[in-house]
């Protein structure tokens, strides 16, 4: 009669169900039970432990002296006719190599055997690697901190108008700069320095920039120098810009990652978020550079372009900030 009884309690009504999760139910729990006895191990975690927890990144850096630098001082006049002036500023005696018409490829195998066979520490060396893939060459001597301004122009005899549409084979012009006495070469460790510029012409009517700037290191390492996204009210890094009351000789890179930006040129109180903070922190991968000391530890996500934050690191320490604001005073 029972067995009857439990068949068509199985057939006929889901009250069996709910008596057998009920069962399974008191069973584990009972062995749970038996084992920890009444105290059961809960993981709590406290605000702060979660806050650390949850805190982005912090990149390793060192300071690297760069001893070059190079920029457009009137890039709207530049033209492909006209040429392109240039303003190099150089902590010791360097060569500027401006290479016209530079293979696009075979630029970037250059910097490739820079890292794996030899390395480009001076123009020659470029030359080997480019194969004489370059429609012409011109070259600057720059005495040490000489900021006298450089043309530099296509040969009348070169009758070249344009370099082709979109994308393109060759690079209106590359740059090079690279020390010239083979001591300094053994004293620093960016032995050379490619810009590769654009020059308005016929068919492509962009304005003249830097388009790509890349740092070579004496280990065989290069690193693209690429430009940081500061808030409104903060002064945009300068390839010349220093500390205030420092020499030029001071000026100093932060190295890491392929991302080397250029020191601040003074604190400034515009934290986008509580106003009222010098701005001293850059945020990877989207470079936004926008948030003070106090603000950086509660953001995951950049508070300009909302993308999230893999990895983060400070313009200058917090003893160099006080040792500025001492020297200020």
């Amino acid at each position: 009669m029972a067995a009857v009884f439990l068949v068509t309690l199985y057939e006929y009504s889901p009250l069996f169900y709910i008596a057998l999760v009920s069962v399974c139910f008191l069973v584990t729990s009972a062995v749970v039970l038996g084992w920890f006895g009444l105290g059961v191990p809960v993981i709590l975690r406290n605000s702060e432990e979660t806050e650390s927890s949850t805190r982005v990144l912090k990149k390793q850096m060192r300071q690297v002296k760069n001893p070059f630098g190079l920029e457009i001082p009137r890039p709207a006049a530049a033209s492909l006719t006209k040429g392109v002036t240039l303003s190099p500023d150089c902590l010791e005696d360097c060569v500027l190599t401006c290479y016209w018409g530079c293979s696009v490829q075979r630029l970037h195998e250059a910097l490739q055997k820079h890292v794996y066979c030899f390395r480009i520490k001076t123009p020659q060396a470029l030359e080997d690697a480019l194969y004489n893939e370059y429609l012409c060459r011109q070259q600057y001597f720059i005495k040490k901190n000489d900021k006298e301004e450089k043309c530099c122009q296509l040969p009348e005899g070169a009758q070249v108008v344009d370099f082709g549409p979109v994308p393109r084979a060759r690079y209106p012009l590359v740059a090079l700069l690279t020390l010239a006495d083979e001591e300094d070469r053994e004293i620093y460790d960016i032995v050379a320095m490619v810009a590769v510029i654009h020059i308005p012409d016929e068919s492509y009517r962009l304005s003249c920039r830097i388009l790509y700037q890349y740092l070579l290191l004496a280990q065989g390492q290069y690193h693209d120098l690429k430009q940081l996204f500061m808030s409104a009210n903060s002064p945009a890094p300068s390839p010349s810009s220093a500390f205030p009351g420092r020499s030029s000789s001071d000026r100093t890179l932060l190295e890491k990652a392929g991302d080397e930006p250029e020191w601040q040129e003074e604190n400034t109180k515009d934290c986008v978020v509580c106003q009222n903070g010098p701005v001293n922190w850059v945020l990877l991968p989207c470079r936004h550079t926008c948030l003070c000391d106090g603000c950086v530890r509660y953001f995951q996500q950049c508070p300009m372009c909302r993308q999230f934050v893999q990895e983060s690191f400070p313009l200058c320490s917090r003893k160099e900030q006080d040792e500025d604001e001492s020297t200020q005073d």
